[in-house]
C-alpha cells in the first residue's frame, strides 16, 4: 500500500536523486518530486506543497545549509537533512533551523524509513510543543491582564480581589462575553482615561 505522503528530493545529481527516488519508490511513497536546482526550490515547494522535504548535501557549508532550510519550509513541514560530513556547529545549525532529522554518513535506501518516519514523529513533537508553549504564553498574558483588571476594580470600588473578580466574572456573563474580553475592556478604558 503505498504511502500518500508527498516528498520532495533536492539533489543535483541526476544518478543520484533516481537512487533516492527508487529507495523512496521501494519504501512506498510514491509521490516523490526532484529538485536540482536550489534556486527553483521556493518556487517547486510552493506549488508541489509537499508534506516532507529530503535534502541530500555531501559537504554542506553554513550558508548552504541556512539557505535550504529557510527555503525548504522547514518550520511548516519535516525536513531530513542528509550530509556525507559534518561538524558539531553545522548540526546545531541545522537542528537551530528547524532540520527534522540531520543524519551524518550520507544516504543510503535501507536508512530512508527510519528516518523519514523519525524525521516526521520529531517535526509532530516540536509541533506540539510549540502549540503547548503558544497557549501557555496566551493564558499568562490573560491571567495578566485578568489580575491588572482586578486591580483596577479594587483601587477605584475598594473590593476585595474575590469581589472584584466575581463583579468581572458576573459583567462577563451578563454581556455574553469572555472573562479575558471584559478584563482587556477595563484596562483599556483605565489607560484611555489617564
Amino acid at each position: 500500500m503505498p504511502n500518500p505522503l508527498k516528498i520532495c528530493v533536492v539533489e543535483k545529481d541526476a544518478t543520484r536523486a533516481k537512487e533516492i527516488t527508487d529507495a523512496l519508490h521501494q519504501g512506498g511513497w510514491a509521490d516523490v518530486t526532484v529538485i536540482a536546482d536550489d534556486a527553483s526550490l521556493t518556487q517547486t515547494l510552493a506549488s508541489t506543497e509537499p508534506d516532507l522535504v529530503l535534502i541530500d548535501l555531501a559537504n554542506p557549508r553554513r550558508d548552504t545549509l541556512e539557505t535550504l532550510s529557510e527555503a525548504s519550509g522547514a518550520r511548516q513541514r519535516p525536513v531530513a537533512m542528509f550530509v556525507d560530513e559534518s561538524d558539531p556547529e553545522l548540526s546545531t545549525a541545522a537542528i537551530q533551523a528547524g532540520v527534522s532529522a540531520y543524519v551524518v554518513g550520507g544516504l543510503s535506501g535501507e536508512r530512508i524509513r527510519p528516518v523519514l518516519e523519525t524525521a516526521i514523529a520529531r517535526f509532530r513533537m516540536m509541533t506540539q510543543m510549540q502549540s503547548e508553549l503558544e497557549a501557555a504564553k496566551k493564558a499568562l498574558a490573560e491571567r495578566k491582564t485578568i489580575d491588572r483588571a482586578k486591580g483596577l476594580l479594587i483601587q477605584a470600588k475598594g473590593l476585595s480581589e474575590d469581589e472584584a473578580y466575581r463583579l468581572m466574572r458576573k459583567a462577563a456573563m451578563d454581556q455574553g462575553k469572555r472573562l479575558i474580553d471584559v478584563a482587556q475592556a477595563l484596562v483599556t478604558a483605565s489607560e484611555l482615561l489617564r
